[in-house]
């Protein structure tokens, strides 16, 4: 069991700049690859970016590539995203995930992750 919790969301201008964190419990955190997803209202849930467990390896939503960068410290069992250049229509929750099965691959969908946070809300004003 992981519990994943997120942290750093706000209000902040456009072609502003915000970190958000995710903080998992447990020991074997660098044992899985981790993903961020965000919904907009009134939208479904969309992929982001990825980061593999090592952390060499990233990938990330052509909407978003360029101005987000993900990261992991794993002696912290804390993943990042960096939101640089923010953007109206970047405006959502934003929730961190981990993929309990070794892949070694990037993934990009829902259902590729088994274990969710409870989101936090990022709010960017035009």
């Amino acid at each position: 069991q992981v519990q994943l919790v997120e942290s750093g969301g706000g209000l902040v201008q456009a072609g502003g700049s915000l970190r958000v964190s995710c903080a998992a419990s447990g020991r074997t955190f660098s044992s899985y690859r981790m993903g961020w997803f965000r919904q907009a209202p009134g939208k479904g849930r969309e992929f982001v970016a990825t980061i593999s467990r090592t952390g060499f390896s990233t990938d990330y939503a052509d909407s978003v590539k360029g101005r987000f960068t993900t990261s992991r410290d794993n002696a912290k069992n804390t993943v990042y995203l960096q939101m640089n250049s923010l953007k109206a229509e970047d405006t959502a929750v934003y929730y961190c995930a981990a993929a309990v099965y070794p892949y070694n691959d990037d993934r990009r969908e829902l259902d590729d992750y088994d274990y969710w946070g409870q989101g936090t809300q990022v709010t960017v004003s035009s």
